[in-house]
């Protein structure tokens, strides 16, 4: 197993104490950057003398490319798993073998079953699929992704740079056949955004206090998935779009900087114009 950790202004102290914990489990770490400035070379070189290989992009292209680079270093290290993880993140220890429990063959991804974040805990809707506890799409930060299906699938979608990219590859997965399969009671501590929980309409929902750019790419590249998502799973689509539609009004009702936000949202309602 491997792990990749893409990076982007990563701050020493936290990257550190992540390659520390994955280099504990037994797993060998790729770190690749995507285009810091020269004020974070002192984090990356510090992370690089703890003995973990780093790749350095010149521009910036979204994690996706990072991503892509940790599958070329599992296929080349021969690697059967490949732990994807935001610089972020933070995994308690034994959580990798707890996601290697739920492995078999059938399954292309492993998350856990609970984000947790400083507004509360995040849960994925799940059924069960072939003896798995299983969701349709999960965060790729601490998620373990069988290198063979990945590879199956043509890796990360580069195109679609930030978001959406593990959505995206779990719809292609499931496509496949492939289970998005949850470790029962593992739990990921992880930032999402600048997230709150908010009350709406007697409902608890999650403020991802997001900014006007990733809300246009947000909405973009969920729609771009849509018409492949009502194909694979109807549900699983109208529950994504609801999930876009509430992240627009929260942006544009409790959030700072509404207007602009609300003008973010509008324009991911086009598509990308071509260069």
């Amino acid at each position: 197993m491997v792990a990749v950790v893409p990076t982007f202004r990563p701050e020493s102290g936290e990257l550190n104490s992540l390659v520390a914990s994955l280099q504990a489990q037994g797993i060998s770490v790729l770190v690749t950057d995507d285009a810091s400035p020269c004020t974070s070379d002192p984090a990356l070189r510090e992370v690089e003398s703890l003995g973990v290989n780093v790749v350095r992009h010149s521009h910036n292209r979204g994690i996706a490319r990072g991503l892509n680079d940790g599958l070329a270093f599992a296929v080349a290290r021969g690697a059967t798993w490949l732990l994807t993880v935001d610089q972020d993140s933070s995994l308690p220890p034994g959580y990798v073998a707890a996601l290697l429990a739920a492995a078999s063959d059938r399954v292309g991804v492993i998350g856990a079953e609970i984000i947790s974040d400083a507004s509360g805990d995040v849960r994925y809707p799940t059924t069960q699929s072939d003896g798995h506890l299983a969701t349709e799409e999960v965060f790729q930060t601490g998620s373990l992704w069988s290198v063979a299906a990945l590879t199956a699938i043509g890796g990360f979608d580069e195109s679609l740079g930030i978001d959406a990219v593990d959505a995206a590859a779990c719809l292609r997965l499931r496509e496949r056949g492939f289970i998005v399969a949850l470790a029962p009671g593992v739990r990921l501590e992880h930032r999402v955004g600048a997230a709150r929980q908010v009350t709406l309409l007697g409902r608890t929902v999650l403020a991802t206090g997001h900014s006007p750019e990733r809300r246009t790419t947000m909405v973009r590249n969920r729609l771009r998935l849509a018409p492949a998502e009502f194909r694979q799973s109807p549900k699983h689509a109208f529950r994504t779009l609801r999930r876009v539609g509430v992240n627009a009004v929260l942006g544009a009702t409790v959030e700072e900087n509404r207007w602009a936000k609300t003008k973010g949202t509008i324009k991911g309602l086009w598509p990308r114009r071509s260069r």
